[in-house]
């Protein structure tokens, strides 16, 4: 296996080392939370490919996966060490390329401007391979090489929050796997793309409002059987579109996953009489799904999916199907520029090879507001960082929006437990040449009072 885009070219002198593992893969539902609805599921017994493990020897932008001694806590104008624990292969691969790259380059940037109050950064990346067992071996790893704070992009980190959590690490990052974002005792946990959630997942109007506003009124919504957040994605649409105005067409929580046949779907949306649709799934079947949809005939007014808005989907055969299909992203597209998406275009072609006209997906997004934000916590912590004092410091940031990429501004000293006040994002929608943001403003929704997606609620 290759490793992963930016750790060859990085500073430093590395050493490879290959472990070859197998492992009992069990059920793992993913990705999905109110609007950013995505799901990754393997089961059975797997024979892992082996781990390419580099061990950076020089401080900097390298990338490194390791087990040592837990190292002391860092000095003045000693270097200090972040993690990054991302599902980079595995099941939940193909939607994570590229997030470490994009860590890589936030970390690069802030090196170059002289680290963190005279500390320069090193970096220890480890992949779980969207496998439940080795989550849970990334963060004792992490723990056990000394890091001061972990930057979580995992479609699993729910898995291994614990020993995070049991060693005082701050971690930040997507919450889009898992409760324990918002769920005692993970206090030391800070969501930089929602600040916390609130782990009944309750409605929110925001898709709703948005899929009444352009035309729908009788909603068909999907999401993977075997994925509890994918089926509460899917479920939360519907009684958005409800309590806004519309109607329920079709709801089906029992897609398999990565399912890719979509007639029969086609056919009984359009004797439901569904005119819009919304899929918490993968790319891949959302893709298929719309295709099926526009094949038989089915006349949509609204089609909204919380993935797609990516580069890579223009010059996809399916691009003709999205004509028209609307994707919504909490993170300010580079389509609507200012000072916090050119500092990110910069550092994204200075460091990781992006062209001018790249834009990053939605995981790429995640994992530079997760490094980010940790650089911003240990800014505020003063010259000796321990990761007490970084997780002190994390929860008195009073007001953070990475620089105007999100559509909130988080108040971390109370946002715990509970959704943002607001839930506001972008929509963009898919033109011949490209996507075309549908406004400069944010798309804002409240979550609904008594409702609850989450099972046992």
């Amino acid at each position: 296996m290759s490793p992963p885009r930016g750790v060859l070219d990085s500073p430093g002198q590395n050493i490879y080392i290959d472990v070859d593992i197998e492992v009992d893969v069990g059920e793992c539902g993913m990705m999905a939370m109110r609007s950013n609805g995505r799901s990754r599921v393997g089961t059975g017994r797997m024979r892992i490919p082996k781990i390419l493990v580099a061990v950076a020897t020089v401080v900097g932008a390298g990338a490194a996966v390791a087990v040592t001694a837990e190292a002391p806590a860092s000095a003045a104008g000693s270097p200090i060490t972040i993690a990054m624990v991302c599902s980079c292969t595995g099941p939940a691969g193909p939607e994570y390329q590229g997030a470490q790259g994009v860590f890589l380059a936030r970390i690069a940037q802030q090196n170059a401007a002289g680290g963190i109050n005279g500390h320069k950064i090193s970096t220890v990346i480890i992949d779980d391979q969207t496998n439940p067992s080795l989550d849970q071996t990334a963060v004792q790893s992490a723990v056990s090489k000394g890091v001061t704070g972990i930057v979580a992009v995992s479609a699993l980190f729910y898995e291994g929050a614990k020993y995070a959590n049991q060693a005082g690490i701050p971690v930040t990052g997507a919450s889009s796997d898992g409760p324990e974002w918002g769920t005692q005792p993970y206090t030391n946990m800070f969501a930089s793309d929602t600040g916390s959630l609130n782990p009944k997942y309750p409605v929110n109007t925001q898709l709703g409002k948005f899929i009444v506003t352009h035309g729908g009124t009788v909603i068909g919504s999907y999401g993977y059987g075997v994925s509890p957040s994918s089926t509460r994605s899917a479920t939360a649409t519907v009684q958005s579109v409800v309590h806004a105005g519309g109607k329920e067409g079709v709801l089906d929580t029992s897609v398999p996953f990565g399912g890719v046949e979509f007639t029969p779907a086609a056919l009984a949306a359009q004797s439901s009489h569904v005119n819009a649709i919304y899929a918490g799934l993968d790319d891949n079947s959302n893709f298929a799904l719309v295709t099926a949809m526009k094949q038989a005939g089915v006349k949509l007014k609204a089609v909204v999916f919380p993935t797609g808005y990516e580069p890579g989907a223009i010059k996809s055969p399916v691009w003709k199907y999205l004509q028209g299909a609307y994707f919504d992203t909490g993170f300010r597209p580079f389509q609507l520029p200012n000072a916090g998406t050119e500092n990110m275009k910069a550092a994204l072609v200075k460091y990781d090879h992006f062209t001018s006209s790249q834009f990053p997906t939605f995981i790429q997004y995640e994992a530079w507001m997760g490094a980010d934000l940790m650089i911003k916590g240990m800014q505020n912590a003063g010259t000796h960082l321990t990761p007490s004092g970084v997780t002190k410091a994390l929860r008195s940031i009073k007001a953070y929006n990475g620089n105007g990429i999100l559509g909130i501004t988080i108040n971390y000293s109370t946002a715990f437990g509970h959704d943002p006040a607001q839930n506001c994002g972008w929509f963009v929608q898919a033109k011949t040449n490209g996507y075309v943001p549908v406004s400069s403003q944010t798309f804002c929704g409240t979550d609904i009072p008594g409702t609850a997606t989450a099972s046992g609620t």
